[in-house]
């Protein structure tokens, strides 16, 4: 009887082992983490500029007519101008830039004056003060590169140089000589303005603000260094003048636009994998 009972015992065990084996549960496919496809940039950028430019005039040298002799105004200065400009670049990688630029300084009134005397006509027979009035604009072509320097939040600060050209464009010089004594002026004497293009080249230190994920603000200095060339042509016994170049310290705000800069999430999808289903021996 006990051995009967004993095989019978051992024959529902083996069943059952057997049957907890085909029955076994299936182990879950662990769920990928959704992918995010980003859109990458073309690199191209579209970018504006304004500023306020402090004007540094290097001085300005004159002919003192048929004596040939070269002599500087005693004063010369530059009235501060408006800047603007735009241009075109690429973001060749996260830490270098490019782009070709094209500015506008605005209007920036010269004011010189001479000191001179002993003159045998006119009235500067004795000693004598004259003013010079004039004013100048420029447009500047730079071809320049940027080092960025990391990001930090929303900020990446960045430096930068360029180098090109500068038209440089004087209106008519007017001038007047007056006697120190009181005594009268010459009359006013026009010197015909002159333009000429100029080697300039810049350095530039700022930082980009990250506004949208294609829209970044720019604010930054850039030095500009413009050389010299001719100012104004001869007249009465005077001139021609030549400027001995200009130094612009601009303080700049701007935007730059990046062509396709925003990356559009995409769903993850699984594959389709079918569910095994339980196997009964």
């Amino acid at each position: 009887m006990k051995r009967t009972l004993s095989g019978i015992f051992g024959v529902l065990l083996i069943a059952s082992n057997a049957y907890s084996a085909d029955l076994a549960p299936i182990e879950p496919v662990p769920e990928q983490p959704p992918e995010v496809a980003v859109s990458e940039s073309t690199g191209w950028y579209l970018r504006g500029d304004v500023g306020y430019a402090f004007t540094d005039l290097r001085g300005a040298k004159f002919f003192q007519g048929s004596n040939a002799l070269e002599a500087d105004f005693d004063h010369a200065d530059l009235e501060d101008a408006w800047t603007v400009g735009g241009g075109v670049g690429y973001q060749i990688n996260s830490y270098l830039r490019t782009d070709l630029t094209f500015d506008y300084l605005t209007k920036s009134d010269f004011r010189g004056s001479t000191v001179g005397g002993g003159a045998a006509f006119g009235a500067c027979v004795v000693s004598c003060t004259s003013r010079d009035v004039s004013s100048m604009t420029a447009y500047t072509l730079l071809a320049n590169a940027y080092v960025d320097l990391g990001t930090y939040a929303y900020f990446t600060p960045y430096v930068g140089a360029g180098i090109g050209g500068s038209y440089v464009k004087w209106k008519d010089l007017h001038n007047v000589a007056c006697a120190d004594d009181g005594s009268g002026c010459d009359d006013e004497v026009i010197h015909g303005g002159r333009g000429s293009w100029r080697f300039s080249y810049a350095l530039m230190a700022g930082a980009s603000i990250d506004v949208t994920c294609n829209v970044k603000a720019d604010v930054g200095y850039r030095y500009l260094h413009i050389d010299g060339g001719s100012m104004f042509g001869y007249a009465e016994n005077g001139g021609p003048g030549r400027d001995r170049g200009v130094n612009v310290h601009e303080a700049r705000v701007g935007a730059r636009y990046l062509f396709g800069g925003c990356a559009q999430p995409v769903a993850y999808e699984p594959p389709d994998i079918p569910l095994q289903q339980p196997v009964y021996k």
